[in-house]
């Protein structure tokens, strides 16, 4: 393969689960993987997206979303009900072929992904060339992110930088994507600009977080349900992608904030990267990996993860954490105006998205990992059809939800505080942490309580008659607390046998219940009254 030809829209190098009943258009089986040519016209015969790795999903999710946006001319308010415009593109049935082709031929020399002559390879830095050290690389175990590279921990696999399995130019792609999206802040490879060298960078937009996507019975479906109404006052001039710009941002200079849709899914990437591909382009055997701007930073405002205030009054998206189940976010999903302390804010796409299909899932993707080098887990978690629900569309039905997941973090805190005290009291020492409990009492508690929380959740209301939502609640408080005892007495039943042990563990039982509850005085009864 010649390393000059490698288009992203016609290059097979995004996977994808094809339709039941999706049929080839030659007599040749579907392909595993297809361009984005082919993925935007077909996406009515595709299922979804099938990215191993959760952030290059959501990254690639965010790419897709601005081409969607451009080929129907959803990336501007336009004149008419933006709204009504987007039911006229469903209507169609299909993105329209073409705008696909009228875009990709516009745009076709800023899809190579290699370009030796000193073009723009697409979301690449050219410069990187002249700016960076040569001889001092990143080289592809640091853009694989699943690999160790330097003195780092092995994660998933070892590996050994002086010789490196080097990845497929198809792979190498998404994991250019999770840099952008992903990258850690911190020391990075120097580059050198105006004479000023530095090796610093900042973290990705979505670093530590997690992002929530409406999934539809095709990936049409999906595409349309995952875009946002952009600005009123913002033209598609002001609002490019990055493969858009007629030149590249000074890193000498702040980034420049994005102002419309396509930007703000395209164009937050705090980093600058250049893959260098083998002799015939079939894989990449190096990459330079360094900051994109020297000071400044793009604000953080993604309209696909939930918000959320801290004690500080600093507004953050919440984290993704890879022992969270999904279920325990699903009222900030479906509520307007979740409840909690956090103050946490509905995903914005989840605004009008009940207007697409009646039968959506949510699909959460992130990683779980820290600020700077620490990558712990990946997260991809999917619903069921919940997005019927939406407090828009059953103001009666959604709040039940959130009751419910209530009532499952309820118990899961009482266990964690019972195990402790247990702890505590058996080794008779009041600071001890009894972490290793708490850990073996969740471990056991979070997935019976998922599958109690579904069984709970299928058989609320869904016509919005009932005024709780047709929430059992006694019979959930119920249920949770059954399996609060359960596993409470698994973790302790190996101190039970002493008396020491069963002393404790009888005594710290009472958290299960809320705890002794503390005597009111004479005056505080008086002036509560009687009590029903």
């Amino acid at each position: 393969m010649d390393t000059s030809t490698y288009n992203l829209i016609d290059q097979p190098w995004i996977p994808v689960r094809w339709a039941a009943g999706a049929r080839s258009r030659s007599d040749e089986d579907l392909p595993d993987r297809v361009g984005l040519a082919q993925l935007l016209l077909r996406s009515a015969d595709i299922a979804g997206l099938a990215v191993a790795e959760p952030p290059a999903h959501s990254a690639l999710l965010r790419v897709l979303y601005a081409l969607a946006a451009r080929v129907t001319g959803l990336d501007e308010a336009g004149r008419g009900d933006w709204d009504e415009r987007r039911l006229d593109v469903l209507e169609g049935g299909r993105l329209p072929g073409e705008k696909i082709e009228e875009y990709f031929d516009r745009y076709r020399d800023r899809f190579y992904l290699f370009d030796g002559q000193g073009g723009r390879p697409w979301m690449q830095d050219p410069r990187l060339l002249e700016q960076c050290d040569g001889s001092n690389t990143a080289g592809v175990n640091k853009l694989i992110m699943t690999r160790p590279s330097g003195n780092n921990h092995a994660w998933f696999r070892h590996g050994h930088d002086a010789a490196p399995d080097l990845p497929s130019t198809a792979d190498a792609v998404l994991h250019l994507l999770i840099w952008h999206y992903y990258g850690p802040s911190g020391r990075c490879s120097a580059r050198e600009v105006d004479g000023v060298k530095s090796a610093s960078a900042t973290a990705g937009p979505l670093r530590t977080a997690l992002s929530y996507h409406p999934e539809g019975a095709t990936f049409f479906h999906t595409l349309l349900a995952g875009l946002i109404a952009p600005p009123g006052n913002v033209r598609r001039e002001e609002d490019q992608c990055p493969w858009e710009w007629e030149e590249l941002p000074d890193p000498a200079d702040p980034p420049p904030v994005p102002r419309g849709l396509c930007s703000r899914l395209t164009a937050c990437s705090q980093h600058a990267l250049l893959l260098m591909p083998n002799d015939d382009g079939s894989r990449v055997r190096d990459a330079y990996i360094t900051w994109a701007y020297r000071s400044g930073r793009i604000p953080r405002d993604d309209d696909y993860v939930i918000w959320q205030t801290s004690q500080q009054n600093n507004r953050y998206p919440r984290p993704a954490d890879a022992a969270r189940a999904l279920w325990r976010d699903l009222d900030a999903l479906l509520l307007e105006h979740p409840p909690g302390t956090a103050q946490p804010k509905q995903p914005r796409v989840f605004d009008s998205v009940y207007e697409i299909a009646e039968e959506m899932r949510v699909r959460a993707l992130g990683f779980d990992q820290e600020g700077q080098v620490k990558n712990t887990q990946f997260i991809d978690a999917t619903t069921p059809m919940v997005l019927r629900l939406l407090e828009q569309r059953q103001p009666r039905t959604a709040p039940a939800v959130g009751r419910l997941r209530q009532l499952g973090e309820l118990y899961g805190t009482r266990l964690q505080r019972a195990v402790k005290r247990a702890w505590r009291e058996y080794i008779d020492e009041p600071k001890a942490s009894g972490e290793t409990w708490a850990a073996a009492a969740a471990a056991r508690y979070w997935p019976h309580a998922e599958a109690a929380f579904w069984t709970h959740f299928n058989a609320l209301d869904r016509t919005g008659a009932a005024l709780n939502g047709g929430l059992d609640a006694p019979g959930a408080r119920r249920d949770f607390l059954r399996l609060a005892v359960t596993a409470y007495e698994a973790v302790t039943a190996p101190v039970t046998r002493t008396q020491p042990g069963a002393r404790a563990v009888s005594r710290a039982r009472v958290e299960l219940y809320g705890g002794v509850r503390k005597k009111k005085t004479p005056a505080a009864a008086a002036e509560e009254g009687p009590q029903p």
